[in-house]
């Protein structure tokens, strides 16, 4: 079994116009939620093996927050430029790509991609949290899906049981 957990980057700033898009920070909103949501995971006893992160600052800094919320052990991460911006299917090629020695798998990302790819591997779960992400997939969420599989490779659409949707806004 295989658990994976689509984090979307908290909020960002756009206080300063001249940055690129890639170089933007999270605010001080999304600092908290960062925070928020790896106290949550840490409660709830999630276990990653593996963060595969985008290399945009607002993605790399929530992975920290929600690290250091989580609390030690740490687990090894790769920051990926290939994941900034670059649609749900080369999403899901990277984490068929992943080592199978990883059963708690991270995503750090963006949206669109990342809410097209947790409503395409969500084929089971609660209703009521199946239709939260359905609607919206709110910065600093949190997905987390169950695969019944050994092998990364294997993921296949449609074949997830969503777990949890933790959204910020709610843990306040």
């Amino acid at each position: 079994m295989k658990t994976l957990f689509l984090l979307r980057h908290a909020k960002s700033t756009w206080d300063d116009p001249s940055l690129d898009d890639h170089d933007r920070p999270l605010s001080a909103r999304g600092e908290k939620a960062a925070s928020l949501v790896g106290s949550y995971l840490a409660r709830h006893h999630a276990r990653i093996d593996l963060v595969l992160c985008s290399t945009a600052v607002r993605a790399v800094e929530t992975r920290k927050r929600v690290m250091a919320a989580m609390g030690a052990p740490y687990p090894p991460v790769e920051h990926e430029r290939g994941l900034y911006l670059c649609g749900a299917r080369t999403l899901l090629e990277r984490l068929r790509d992943a080592p199978d020695s990883a059963t708690g798998l991270m995503l750090v990302a963006h949206n669109p991609d990342l809410h097209e790819l947790a409503n395409a591997l969500t084929g089971s779960g609660d209703h009521h949290l199946r239709h939260a992400m359905g609607s919206k997939f709110p910065s600093g969420a949190c997905a987390v899906l169950v695969f019944e599989t050994l092998h990364w490779a294997d993921l296949e659409l449609g074949a997830g049981r969503l777990a949890d949707f933790v959204q910020p806004r709610k843990l306040t």
